[in-house]
């Protein structure tokens, strides 16, 4: 039989072999091949694979090699970030591949995809750290309601790129993490410092309680602060030019005490980071472990280096600071025109080192100190009077 595909390609097929075939059989299958060439069907073509006999986890190296290729577009429509593709292969490879990688894509239920965030949450999947390196694989609400949320946006973006025909994650129940709301009292801000003097005294690791101290000065995030390179900052304008963030490239403004701090770290090796690793080219990484044995020194517990970008936000709440000035300092998102333009406001440049210039002043006692001596009688008295002399 000959025909010609609705491409127009022309095909030849064998109807079958006379004497196991009557011409009356060849016929109606000559037949049956135009009928569905005319409906634009080419009965020769290789037929094609269920999309959704696809696994999870082969659907998984799909998406992160066609990300890492930048072929899968993320927020702002823009290729995913390289710290977000991290995360999302760590989730993966700790969390979705045990649970779900050798399911079919297509034989999944709305109650596999939750029954497996369940048993996140509970810790089924929970590891211990391995090694000098690297941290534990943990589980509880957050993580597992995140994990589900990078799985649910594999399924959405194989959909749109016709990998698979339908989500099997669409209609999820996330579950709803507790807030981290962990921020350090005025209180506990001093005694994190008697405790930092006291590890510095000791032989502390210096480049961690410096990173420390920068997060608390700045509210930078973990790897903002740690990744900082020195040719990002502009010290005439006491500034840091992000080329690229959470939220996109910004310019952050920095108090004085960050900027000396900045300043102070010294450049004893060609590494670009103002908080270079110990060994390798890369920048410092240890700030929890050097973090935690500070807390222990301080009495303090629940401490991250999220807890002390919380601790800045509410110290700049403390000091009577707007919450569009404080998201401006964090590098929030901006959410109008008018958030958009503030970071060149001089109020904020003000506003960055008042805040860094009290949580410092705290750290190292002296806040204390000054109360003290404005409770004493009469002392505010010389002081005004030398003051107008």
């Amino acid at each position: 039989m000959q025909y010609r595909t609705p491409e127009g390609r022309h095909r030849r097929t064998v109807l079958g072999r006379y004497g196991m075939m009557t011409a009356e059989q060849a016929r109606q299958a000559a037949w049956d091949i135009l009928s569905a060439v005319a409906k634009g069907i080419d009965p020769a073509a290789p037929p094609e694979p269920d999309r959704n006999a696809i696994t999870v986890s082969a659907l998984c190296d799909w998406y992160l090699a066609e990300a890492e290729a930048g072929r899968i577009l993320g927020r702002r429509r823009r290729p995913i970030k390289a710290s977000t593709l991290t995360m999302d292969r760590s989730r993966i490879e700790a969390h979705i591949r045990p649970l779900l990688g050798a399911r079919q894509v297509g034989a999944l239920t709305l109650g596999d995809i939750e029954g497996a965030q369940a048993d996140i949450a509970a810790g089924k999947t929970a590891k211990p750290r391995a090694g000098s390196r690297g941290g534990a694989t943990t589980g509880r609400e957050g993580v597992a309601a995140r994990t589900i949320s990078t799985l649910h946006a594999v399924f959405e973006h194989a959909v749109r790129l016709g990998k698979i025909e339908t989500n099997p994650g669409k209609g999820v129940c996330r579950l709803a993490s507790t807030p981290r709301d962990r921020r350090l009292s005025r209180a506990e801000i001093a005694k994190l410092g008697k405790a930092m003097r006291a590890a510095e005294a000791a032989g502390g690791h210096p480049t961690g309680l410096a990173a420390i101290r920068l997060l608390l000065l700045t509210g930078f995030r973990r790897l903002e602060g740690l990744g900082l390179r020195r040719n990002w900052l502009n010290t005439e304008e006491a500034a840091i030019r992000f080329p690229d963030t959470k939220s996109g490239a910004q310019l952050r403004l920095i108090g004085r005490a960050a900027l000396e701090l900045l300043l102070a770290q010294p450049q004893t090796t060609k590494s670009p980071f103002f908080f270079p690793a110990d060994w390798g080219e890369g920048h410092f990484i240890g700030i929890v472990r050097v973090l935690d044995r500070v807390c222990v020194l301080a009495g303090l517990a629940d401490v991250t280096p999220h807890t002390l970008r919380h601790t800045f936000a509410s110290v700049a709440g403390d000091l009577g600071f707007s919450e569009l000035t404080i998201a401006a300092l964090l590098g929030h998102a901006a959410r109008g025109v008018t958030q958009r333009y503030v970071h060149i406001d001089e109020a904020l440049r003000l506003a960055a080192d008042k805040v860094a210039g009290e949580i410092a002043a705290i750290l190292d006692g002296a806040a204390s100190r000054s109360r003290a001596a404005e409770r004493q009688p009469g002392a505010s008295e010389p002081a005004l009077d030398h003051a107008t002399a």
